[in-house]
């Protein structure tokens, strides 16, 4: 069976302090699985799309371990908290507001996103 690849004009956007900027097609995010992507400034950003097509954005940079792997973690949900596991130490960073579940005085930075 072949699968037909979705289709939609939809942009996925951050919240920047120029304003917004236009990242990717929201179809090139698969729901519950992560991407990075760069910024004009040169820093990442783990963009990630849930099974009911909530839009999240955070610092993909590990401030545990300093390498740009957040995208790669697995993510769940913490008392109704969504979150992404690093695949390094296996902090859990809260995909709405950057703090890390596991250490609070821990935090990554975490954008506003929309589709439009």
């Amino acid at each position: 069976m072949t699968l037909a690849p979705e289709t939609t004009d939809l942009k996925v956007q951050l919240q920047l302090e120029e304003g917004w900027f236009t990242v990717c097609d929201l179809s090139r995010l698969t729901p519950g699985r992560g991407v990075a992507a760069l910024l004009p400034d040169g820093r990442q950003v783990a963009l990630f799309r849930d099974r009911t097509d909530r839009l999240y954005a955070i610092d993909n940079r590990d401030p545990f371990g300093g390498a740009a792997v957040l995208s790669r973690g697995l993510t769940g949900t913490h008392q109704g908290r969504p979150f992404v596991a690093s695949p390094l130490l296996k902090q859990r960073f809260d995909l709405v507001t950057g703090e890390c579940l596991d250490d609070e005085t821990v935090r990554v930075v975490a954008y506003e996103v929309r589709a439009a």
